[in-house]
């Protein structure tokens, strides 16, 4: 029996699904809370006490506690205070509220949004090539007579419209 190309692509889609099957969770999981990245959904809040230097100005107070577009409400009795806590100008004292994600949720994060300085951006060139198999290899799962098949055609042409749609709105 001679074996076509479907039946090869067939094969790698299936053994290549259940072999990233992790990463895809990962994916999908990080892909989701990124939606809510500039919200405090799923961040967790500490409440920081430190001792700075007295007298630092709104530039280096924010850069010292790394809280970008740092911004004073108000001063009161040598007392500044700003959306995430408050500092003493003469002593120094800072109490603020730090929020971040839980070290799991951060790392899947980091991951997801690797650039070519993290170590492990290899993986995500390998896992989009891997989903771009995935687009290609669904067109040979199914031999093209069938009603499968052309139902499938029918929801990937939905779905690429649906794609166009989104992109442009």
């Amino acid at each position: 029996m001679k074996k076509n190309s479907g039946y090869y692509f067939r094969i790698i889609h299936r053994y290549l699904g259940f072999y990233l099957v992790g990463i895809m969770a990962v994916y999908s999981i990080s892909g989701i809370t990124l939606i809510f990245r500039k919200t405090d959904t799923f961040k967790k809040v500490t409440e920081i006490r430190t001792k700075l230097d007295p007298k630092l100005d709104r530039l280096a107070l924010g850069k010292t506690l790394k809280i970008n577009n740092l911004k004073f409400s108000k001063t009161e009795k040598g007392i500044r205070y700003f959306k995430e806590g408050q500092y003493n100008m003469y002593t120094g004292e800072t109490i603020y509220l730090k929020k971040e994600l839980p070290y799991l949720l951060k790392k899947m994060q980091s991951l997801h949004k690797a650039t070519t300085k993290s170590p492990v951006y290899w993986l995500n060139i390998f896992f989009g090539s891997s989903l771009m198999f995935f687009v290609v290899s669904s067109f040979w799962m199914f031999l093209p007579n069938t009603t499968v098949f052309k139902k499938g055609i029918l929801f990937s042409i939905a779905g690429i419209i649906m794609t166009i749609v989104i992109l442009f709105i």
